[in-house]
């Protein structure tokens, strides 16, 4: 656009001449002029010389031009589908003052991109956001006695967008906010008709008319609608679509229907959408199990929206929540048992005092105080875990966690008998911390971090602990290994006799991203890097706040598609509980990006496609989730960093937390690599790396993982790494100045025999394997035991293979047979005595070297 002096700008103001919003131009480096040389097309030419194909040839020497009339029009076709970000108009002397850019899937149906008042010619460059195959300049004011001349009409994005008639399979109202004119009762909502469940409903009261709508979050062109009628449905009623929910356009009637399950082909554009009944087909009111959305682009028309509500699966409460305890048992009574069921939640308690609650947790259950400390939200009672569902065994509970929340116990000690894979974060427990089951039976655990226990921890039967950043009242005991850094209270070293490995600080820490809310408005705290660190990082919580508004609330039913588009705009992702088949991978590329998932929310790789990529780019904090292998064999699960990078993260690294890898136990899983680090100064923080020893899908060969974690990065710091049961090697570590702090291992229970692991002239893979090449790396509290199920004859060289170098340091390394099924010959290369017998005795190594 021309821009006009200030004195020419205030008399137009003077005149009431509105201004167009000036936009500078918008960089297009990475998007291509998709229009030059395409089809197009006008409502007019001003004469034979003038013609639509003018407008995009490339040549400012050549123009369309339309007939003397306001209502003309010139559009072109791109060809395919695509996601256009720009829009420059050349302008000759006869100009349009009013107009609009336009997009469309399939040259009939348009969407508004971008509206001009008050245009002054010139070229004007417009910053737009829409997906179609065509675009269109509607001229709507011309600004001379003329016609619209363009010299040139260019059109910039990317393609790949949706081809015109292909409407997606893909339900885009799943989890969007719905409402509805009336509902019968309160477990009857709106929003049972967008859940995915065909077990739950939405009703009205018996009248007509009556209505259900949905929020798409953004605008789409609209082309099938799904109905999943109850008893009660609709024999008359109108599909209609809308772009502010108030104004709305009839997209089908329907006249004489007879219920069940019907679909429709419709065509439309709207970020609203609604079924309108208007006669009733039985006494009863209107009645959908579900009511699908099918557009063009697969739920990824327009730009993705940041914020909204956190979906069907989040429970938010305060303490005047009715029928509290009752909530928790309900959600316990359904997941205590269900280790590998779909069900997916998180409790979210507002701050304040919560007087007589014992929340129990069963599988993939989050718990979560909402305020910015953890004595913001006050327990008087107990947050619990136990292991009553497996006979007093609490080895499996695994896959839940308590974060941000302050206990004080009913009876003096809150218990957490936990497994893998179950935090215990930012907790100040006012009292005692048992971490057995009650009876005492097995577990094996664990981890704690920047938590504040006032009394005595008691590990009793855990076998294994880790525990940073924290202060404790005193810790009893132990089984085989509990190691500390940065612990206030923590028992001195002491492995020659005992279970304790302890460091006074951690060398670099950096706590794992949080929602809390800022008076009525949700925000994501995201802690800053700790170096040398001792003790809580509360009440002082250094760090940055971000609204939800920067998040793309990623709820049941989005796509791959819909994530990348959300990164590509630059949102965090706040996954919300459920499961997430994807079918394409999902790409991190921005700086300082925050994956954060809430009630363990679970991603499965569909096809072979990888889970999840991060560039090599600074501060990037994945946390929170779960990724499944699935049934396709992925290359690498998940991949931070692409191979040969280099840059220099140490001031912003990378931090991995509470994000847990399964190959297996749901169903059959397969991928070569689990984890592949390749960026330099990431810290892997909390991890289980996992491939299933029992549950479905599970054989030497059905399942199979080569590797788990692979690190080629420099400067990586592990801190409670737990990675287990592995084809191969369960760790390799390629990089330069690793360090790892905390290792917890089994081997692979179905290794058929000796020959499967035979390698090198070695039997058995080590389970933890640094480099020939490496020059440098250093670790502390590592453990590694064997269960040869299939072939107890099996005698595994060694835990651990290092080399031999002055600058390789390894402390306080373990082996033990558990229970006499196979043995290790060694600990630590061909150093360390056997393991032998069925007593689960360990064989210990202090210092190698």
């Amino acid at each position: 656009m021309r821009l006009r002096s200030l004195g020419v700008a205030l008399a137009a103001t003077a005149a009431l001449i509105t201004l167009p919003t000036i936009q500078p131009p918008v960089a297009v480096a990475a998007d291509a002029n998709l229009s030059q040389g395409r089809t197009a097309t006008a409502s007019s030419n001003e004469n034979a010389g003038t013609p639509a194909p003018y407008a995009v040839d490339g040549d400012t020497g050549t123009r369309w031009s339309s007939a003397a009339t306001d209502d003309q029009w010139l559009q072109v076709d791109l060809g395919t589908g695509a996601t256009i970000t720009q829009v420059v108009v050349n302008w000759e002397a006869a100009y349009g003052k009013d107009y609009k850019i336009q997009s469309s899937s399939d040259g009939s149906t348009w969407t508004d991109l971008r509206t001009v008042t008050g245009g002054d010619g010139g070229t004007d460059t417009l910053a737009v956001s829409g997906q179609g195959r065509y675009v269109r300049l509607q001229g709507v004011h011309r600004a001379t006695q003329w016609g619209y001349s363009v010299w040139e009409f260019q059109v910039f994005g990317t393609t790949g967008g949706t081809q015109p008639g292909n409407c997606s399979t893909v339900n885009s109202a799943q989890g969007k906010t719905a409402s509805a004119s009336s509902t019968e009762n309160a477990g009857t909502l709106a929003s049972a008709a967008f859940d995915g469940s065909d077990s739950t409903r939405w009703s009205s009261q018996a009248s007509d008319p009556q209505w259900l709508s949905v929020d798409l979050g953004s605008s789409q062109d609209i082309c099938g609608i799904d109905l999943n009628w109850e008893a009660a449905y609709g024999k008359d009623f109108q599909i209609q679509a809308s772009a502010d929910g108030q104004n709305w356009n009839t997209l089908k009637t329907v006249t004489g229907a007879t219920g069940g399950r019907a679909s429709y082909d419709v065509s439309g554009t709207g970020r609203h959408v609604r079924v309108l009944g208007t006669a009733r087909g039985t006494a009863y009111g209107y009645s959908l199990w579900e009511f699908a959305v099918r557009t063009t682009s697969g739920g990824t028309g327009g730009p993705v929206q940041g914020g909204g509500d956190l979906g069907p699966n989040v429970i938010v409460v305060d303490p005047s929540t009715p029928n509290l305890q009752q909530r928790f048992d309900q959600v316990f009574a359904q997941q205590e048992t269900a280790q590998f069921g779909s069900g997916r939640y998180q409790f979210l308690l507002k701050p304040g005092t919560y007087n007589g609650i014992n929340a129990q947790l069963g599988f993939y259950t989050s718990i979560s105080g909402l305020g910015l400390n953890p004595d913001d939200t006050q327990i008087n009672g107990d947050i619990t875990v136990d292991a009553g569902w497996f006979n007093g065994n609490a080895t499996q509970n695994f896959w839940r966690s308590a974060e941000n929340l302050a206990i004080t116990p009913s009876n003096g000690t809150d218990r957490w008998a936990v497994a893998q894979a179950a935090p215990f974060r930012r907790i100040h427990v006012k009292g005692g911390l048992n971490l057995a089951p009650n009876g005492y039976g097995w577990a094996s655990g664990g981890y704690i971090a920047d938590s504040k226990i006032d009394g005595t921890v008691g590990p009793y039967s855990q076998q294994q602990w880790y525990t940073r950043d924290s202060s404790v009242g005193g810790w009893t005991n132990g089984v085989w290994n509990m190691t500390f850094t940065g612990v206030q209270g923590a028992p001195a070293t002491n492995f020659d006799t005992g279970p304790y490995t302890t460091l006074d600080t951690t060398p670099i820490s950096r706590e794992k991203p949080f929602l809390y809310l800022d008076g009525n408005d949700y925000k994501v705290f995201v802690p800053a890097k700790r170096t040398n660190a001792r003790g809580v990082s509360w009440p002082a919580n250094a760090g940055t706040s971000l609204p939800l508004s920067q998040f793309y609330v990623v709820k049941p039913g989005a796509t791959a598609a819909t994530i990348n588009t959300a990164l590509a705009q630059g949102l965090n992702l706040l996954f919300t509980p459920g499961v997430y088949h994807l079918d394409q991978t999902i790409n991190v590329t921005r700086a300082d990006t925050v994956v954060l998932g809430l009630g363990l929310a679970t991603i499965v790789p569909d096809g072979g496609v990888d889970a999840l990529h991060v560039a090599d780019v600074d501060g990037v904090r994945l946390a929170g989730f779960l990724i499944d292998a699935g049934a396709a064999r992925s290359d690498t699960l998940l991949q931070i960093g692409p191979a040969g990078a280099a840059a220099d993260h140490s001031a912003n690294p990378t931090t991995m937390q509470d994000v847990f890898i399964r190959i297996g136990g749901a169903g059959p899983g397969l991928a070569t690599d689990s984890v592949v680090v390749n960026s330099d100064d990431v810290v892997i923080d909390h991890t289980w790396i996992w491939r299933a020893d029992h549950g479905e899908g599970v054989g030497w060969e059905t399942n199979r993982a080569d590797y788990g974690l692979r690190v080629n990065g420099d400067d990586v710091l592990a801190t409670g790494l737990f990675v287990e049961h592995f084809n191969k090697y369960d760790v390799v570590w390629s990089g330069e100045r690793g360090r790892t702090i905390f290792f917890q291992n089994e081997k692979a229970y179905d290794v058929p025999n000796a020959a499967a692991i035979t390698h090198d002239g070695i039997v058995g893979w080590a389970a933890y394997k640094v480099a020939d090449t490496v020059a440098v790396h250093e670790a502390w509290g590592l453990g590694s035991y064997c269960n040869f199920t299939s072939d107890p004859s099996i005698v595994q060289r060694h835990g651990f293979q290092v080399p031999v170098k002055s600058g390789v340091k390894m402390h306080n390394l373990q082996v033990i047979s558990l229970g006499g099924k196979g043995q290790y010959a060694h600990v630590i290369n061909d150093t360390g005595a056997p393991t032998s017998g069925t007593d689960t005795v360990p064989s210990k190594v202090t210092s190698f070297p």
